[in-house]
């Protein structure tokens, strides 16, 4: 019953929306022969369980609770922990009389304990009429504020709660979910807990996996309370988290391969003054095992490319020479955008490429190109890698429109456009329309010049290695993000380069064969 892992050892697992959690859970339990209230026990009890295995010095306990179920799992663990000799102050942002059904039948049993100490705080009055300096300070606040029904404003009572929260030294274990975080869409409106860890109830909540919820939700802990199985059955969702256990894999190379079988990619970009984000995205390919890479940029562009890296071919980047060439012909993937410029030559070239029907990575500059251009009916044999400034320009809309549901966002790209489409981000998102992938690798040491363009160098290795476009891109989307963390536990986040993914990303191609 008290069973809880980190996220990244259970994977792959479905992720849900709060309606399909909220509306299932209740035949779940039944089919399970378990009453919510024995739901909201186990959940209070693995939630102290979390505590004493991560923190067990701790026995000074702050609990916050709203009225609502959430709050309930938080009085749960505070009669736990009082039962087992931690010393609990809980604070119920509510009158005693608004809690209701089992957490109400919560609330009882915790009033049976002697050492209880219960605050109801129903008004932004009461509550700056506590003397919080004058309790014992924790070593651990319980956010249970809110679950995942939450969904719009804070009440500014709520709000006031979570910046005090927020500001506190001691560690912070959110219940469900960090309390102001949309379990939907990773959304904040106004203010969330900071949480050191959230250990999430029965199944994965999307929101807690992309958006703002990296800023928020600390290191994910997942208990099913026993019932995680049946729900799995009984709901589906084409929503997947994807790690370390959960990617495609490469095929073996043969003993006998050679560099023509293996693929040419052809890197389009580079136009003058911007050399360096296509010579990221031709090396990503060579690393990642693509046979050959030529690039087409700009004559003056051509020494700073090739510097260094011999292995890189040339071609002439005038439009129509360009798609008449050999290496045009016989190139199995393109990669049109690092570095393309967005003037009427930039047009002129992308308009030419896309004539050509091949298939290829569009990225950076091109998807800005591309968003001015009539798009008659969907392609599918292209793959879209904006982030979200791309996503807003692809979709005519705002960055923020993005960002309040990313999962809109990409269900709306690949829509439009047709193939496949990575957003990037904390959390990226992969999608083909049909199914969405969530990854979980890098860090945000990411957050620099050039990463998107060594994204779309792996991608075009990978299509050419891989059966399956789809799993090529899912993969390169995790080792995108893995060599990142590699380098990360190395040296750090703060001054991570894009070129300094090439090397780690060799290793880790080779440890991703079947």
């Amino acid at each position: 019953m008290i069973r809880f892992e980190k996220l990244s050892a259970s994977l792959p697992q479905p992720a849900y929306d709060a309606k399909q959690v909220q509306t299932n859970e209740p035949a779940v339990a039944k089919q399970c022969q378990l009453s919510l209230f024995e739901l909201m026990t186990r959940a209070g009890a693995s939630a102290l369980a979390c505590i004493q295995q991560y923190y067990p010095t701790a026995k000074r306990i702050w609990v916050f609770c709203g009225k609502g179920n959430n709050g309930g799992d938080g009085l749960v663990l505070a009669r736990l922990a009082l039962e087992q000799g931690c010393q609990v102050s809980v604070f119920v942002m509510a009158e005693a009389a608004q809690i209701r059904g089992d957490a109400q039948l919560a609330l009882q049993q915790l009033q049976t304990v002697a050492a209880v100490q219960i605050r109801y705080i129903a008004s932004l009055e009461v509550l700056h009429q506590q003397q919080w300096l004058s309790q014992p300070q924790p070593n651990v606040i319980v956010d249970a504020l809110l679950g995942t029904g939450f969904q719009g404003e804070l009440r500014k009572l709520l709000a006031t709660t979570i910046t005090f929260i927020n500001q506190q030294t001691a560690a912070i274990i959110s219940l469900d979910i960090p309390s102001g975080l949309s379990a939907d869409t990773g959304q904040v409106t106004s203010v969330a807990v900071h949480a050191d860890c959230c250990i999430t109830f029965v199944a994965i909540k999307r929101g807690l996996l992309t958006g703002k919820a990296a800023d928020h939700v600390g290191t994910l802990y997942l208990a099913d309370l026993g019932v995680g199985a049946v729900f799995h059955q009984q709901v589906s969702s084409e929503l997947v988290v994807q790690g370390e256990r959960a990617v495609p894999r490469l095929p073996k190379r043969l003993k006998t391969a050679h560099k023509g079988n293996t693929g040419l990619v052809l890197t389009i970009g580079g136009r003058q003054g911007l050399p360096g984000a296509i010579r990221l995205a031709s090396e990503a390919a060579l690393r990642c095992g693509a046979g050959l890479v030529a690039v087409a940029c700009a004559p003056n562009n051509q020494a700073m490319v090739l510097a260094g890296r011999p292995e890189l071919m040339l071609v002439e980047i005038e439009p129509q020479q360009l798609v008449q060439s050999t290496v045009f012909d016989k190139a199995g993937v393109l990669v049109i955008g690092p570095g393309l410029g967005r003037d009427q030559a930039a047009m002129a070239l992308l308009s030419a490429v896309l004539a050509q029907h091949k298939t290829m990575i569009v990225d950076a500059d091109a998807l800005m190109l591309l968003a001015q251009l009539p798009i008659h009916k969907p392609r599918h044999n292209w793959i879209l890698t904006p982030h979200p400034g791309e996503a807003a320009s692809l979709l005519g809309c705002e960055i923020a429109d993005i960002e309040a549901d990313r999962f809109a966002a990409v269900q709306k790209i690949v829509q439009q456009y047709g193939g496949i489409c990575v957003l990037k981000g904390a959390g990226s998102l992969i999608s083909d329309g049909q199914s969405c992938y969530i990854n979980t690798s890098g860090n945000a040491g990411m957050a620099s010049g050039g990463m998107g363009d060594v994204l779309s160098g792996i991608i075009a290795a990978l299509l050419l290695q891989m059966p399956n476009g789809f799993e090529a891109v899912r993969l390169a989307v995790y080792l995108h993000g893995k060599s990142a963390d590699v380098v990360a536990a190395q040296r750090g986040e703060r001054g991570l380069l894009a070129s300094d993914l090439l090397l780690p990303l060799q290793m880790l191609i080779n440890q991703s064969e079947s």
